[in-house]
């Protein structure tokens, strides 16, 4: 009996550390994004790039599998917004056009059997995606915000994943947002930082 006792505590101490221990340092570099340099309605063109993951996530199952989620949700909602826009005649000639660049700079996230058998112990889903916007012509960089969110263990437990899936749609939301909200004004916008 003592030895049962003895290996709760032990897991119990070990959870209260799995932050430090899993490398848990996914976190947004500011808690605001800065507007970009210029409207991006002097754009008639824009071009959305796949998403790519970096190194050392990439390569890695689960992680590969957040970055087509994650490619998914942004084709659904900034895809759409891009081909509306590119649909439209130019106001002026020649087009100009923005490249849209999305980078899952860091990911850690807990797929869903993880979360069946292992539930909060398996620690809290992070992500941080990073858009590149840059003038095609110029190759001049337009702006780089980046967006955050998490899924905390006990969340993803009781969901057995929905709440870490839930996750990576937020992400690719909040990129969308960025992008249109700074179309017809220069607006900045939320990382997406909240703890």
């Amino acid at each position: 009996m003592n030895l049962l006792v003895r290996l709760a505590a032990a897991g119990l101490l070990l959870c209260a550390f799995r932050p430090v221990l899993a490398g848990d340092d996914i976190r947004p570099s500011v808690e605001r994004n800065a507007a970009p340099s210029v409207q991006l309605d002097h754009y008639a063109r824009f071009e959305l790039k796949p998403v790519q993951l970096v190194p050392p996530y990439a390569g890695q199952e689960t992680n590969e599998k957040a970055r087509d989620s994650v490619q998914l949700n942004l084709q659904q909602g900034l895809g759409q917004w891009v081909a509306q826009r590119n649909a439209e005649p130019a106001k002026a000639e020649p087009a100009r056009t923005l490249v849209i660049e999305p980078v899952i700079e860091k990911v850690r996230f807990i797929s869903g059997g993880k979360r069946f058998f292992a539930g909060a112990f398996a620690g809290s889903s992070r992500i941080l995606l990073r858009l590149k916007l840059t003038d095609a012509a110029t190759g001049e960089r337009v702006a780089q915000p980046e967006f955050y969110q998490h899924a905390r263990g006990m969340a993803g437990a009781w969901t057995v994943g929905g709440a870490d899936n839930a996750m990576l749609a937020r992400v690719a939301s909040l990129a969308r947002d960025y992008v249109t909200a700074n179309y017809a004004a220069l607006a900045g916008g939320p990382t997406g930082w909240e703890e």
